[in-house]
């Protein structure tokens, strides 16, 4: 099999990043995860999106770890210091759901948090839909899990385009443009470090044609079932989504008028947040997130 690995150099001296490397093969390539915490703690898994990498959480880790929570952040396969399939038809909505599930397997993750955000959410909710008895809860935040049924913001298709055919992509200042906060250049670097040329960006490039944007799309069926499952899904569910994000403001009302789980939870606006609001907002919505554990785990 054919993969690209980011020379380790490329990680050193990220700002806020001290974490220990960890890795796990899936579908014989290696997935690199952060793994902070005492091994018996509950677990909250955090699952980042498009176009960025497990730092996108390194100001929400610690406090999760203070709270006595066990967080674990894994770089998705094409991403962060995880392997790179070089084609970008090397990647597939269903492939990701897979290389998820046999992470959660290695580590044999039970009892989970799922803490999920943009593609973080698509692969997430899938598996832990597909995987209900490994999962406690769940945090989406700025996510969904679209079935090609409802149309989607024009600010997603301008977005898909953009991916798709244009010949710059410059991974840092997209995460920039999805931030409320000016982020200041060596952050920029560190998201840009896991590609050090196009050849690198495959995935990245990739994700956003992998939307189901029609009801024939090939990953539709899988996410309706899916949807079927979190329309009985009774164990606490939260949303936290910011109120300046123009792909997905809004979304969370599809899940707190469908799941069962939303119910009577303290459902949260984070305010001044951008689409990134792990960037602008961490330690608000690593205390939300700590607040909800407690919550529902007393009850």
């Amino acid at each position: 099999m054919n993969y690209l690995r980011t020379p380790d150099h490329r990680f050193e001296n990220l700002p806020d990043y001290p974490f220990g490397a960890n890795y796990v093969d899936v579908d014989r390539l290696r997935m690199h995860y952060v793994d902070e915490g005492k091994k018996g703690a509950p677990i909250v898994l955090l699952l980042h999106g498009e176009p960025s990498w497990s730092y996108l959480y390194r100001h929400m880790i610690p406090p999760l770890v203070d709270a006595g929570l066990r967080a674990i952040a894994p770089d998705l396969i094409g991403f962060g210091k995880s392997d790179k399939r070089p084609r970008k038809n090397d990647y597939s909505y269903a492939g990701h759901v897979a290389w998820m599930k046999q992470f959660i397997e290695a580590l044999d993750l039970q009892d989970i948090t799922l803490v999920c955000q943009d593609w973080g959410s698509l692969i997430g909710l899938r598996v832990a839909a597909e995987n209900a008895d490994r999962f406690a809860r769940v945090v989406l935040a700025n996510g969904g899990l679209p079935t090609g049924d409802q149309p989607m913001p024009r600010m997603f298709s301008y977005w898909r385009a953009f991916a798709t055919y244009s010949p710059w992509f410059p991974v840092g200042k997209i995460i920039q443009s999805g931030t409320v906060t000016e982020l200041a250049p060596e952050v920029i670097r560190a998201y840009d470090a896991p590609f050090p040329t196009r050849a690198f960006q495959a995935a990245a490039r990739a994700f956003p044609r992998l939307v189901p944007v029609s009801p024939d799309d090939p990953a539709a069926p899988a996410n309706r079932s899916a949807w079927e499952i979190f329309k009985s899904w009774e164990k606490p569910f939260l949303t936290a989504f910011s109120n300046r994000d123009p792909i997905t403001r809004g979304g969370e009302q599809l899940f707190t008028s469908q799941v069962p789980g939303c119910r009577d939870q303290s459902h949260t606006k984070i305010r001044n947040a951008g689409h990134f609001l792990q960037e602008d907002k961490g330690p608000e919505l690593a205390e939300v997130v700590i607040d909800f554990v407690r919550k529902t785990t007393e009850n």
